[in-house]
């Protein structure tokens, strides 16, 4: 691959979709050839798996078929969107990837860490990304975020308990420690200016180590 995949992980509120989209145009000024997508979704078939996962509706989803309709999705839209554009020389920057099932399925559901990446291994085959910035605040503050924002999507994920939420962060930290190489933790407890600069900050010199950086 010539390109660089690049995920944003974090609990609901933590802000990482915005700051992702503040960093395409400030990568794209800085000569880089960036494209944005997000999980699960990206293209036609993962947005409509997406519709059925996220259906504030779909009370009755089993934690399995969850973790299996996020398993398709990831599928469908590696193939069809990340790997062209990363054999094209692109910066992918996605909105989640493997490490929110292995948060949200494996451990606050209670299936367990190994076994949700057993079943993505099925969809990825070994694939991971280059970088994953893992944006942190505490889960409470990131719900009243969304409360507060009234165009935010609203969807079945946001009608958790707080302890549901709570295991989230709890995995994200398991996952932190496990891949300390891959996940930098930004503070997304302050400013959004802060916190764009912050994820910028990581992401150039992540290409800096690379020797793909921008004269």
């Amino acid at each position: 691959m010539n390109g660089y995949f690049i995920t944003f992980e974090g609990v609901e509120g933590a802000g990482k979709t915005s700051v992702l989209h503040a960093l395409v145009d400030k990568l794209n000024d800085l000569g880089y050839e960036v494209v944005a997508t997000r999980e699960p979704g990206g293209i036609d078939i993962a947005e409509q798996i997406r519709n059925i996962i996220l259906n504030p509706a779909n009370t009755k989803m089993e934690e399995r078929t969850e973790a299996l309709l996020y398993a398709a999705a990831r599928r469908q839209h590696l193939v069809e969107k990340v790997l062209p554009e990363l054999r094209a020389g692109k910066i992918v920057l996605c909105d989640r990837f493997i490490d929110s099932s292995l948060a949200y399925q494996g451990h606050a559901r209670g299936l367990g860490m190994d076994e949700v990446y057993q079943i993505n291994q099925f969809a990825i085959q070994d694939f991971m990304p280059n970088l994953t910035l893992l944006f942190d605040i505490d889960p409470i503050k990131g719900l009243e975020r969304i409360a507060a924002n009234k165009n935010r999507e609203r969807n079945r994920l946001d009608m958790e308990t707080i302890d549901f939420h709570q295991k989230v962060y709890e995995g994200y930290n398991i996952l932190l420690d496990r891949f300390p190489n891959r996940i930098r933790k930004i503070n997304a407890d302050q400013p959004l200016a802060n916190v764009e600069k912050n994820a910028l900050d990581s992401i150039l010199d992540y290409l800096r180590r690379e020797g793909r950086m921008k004269e």
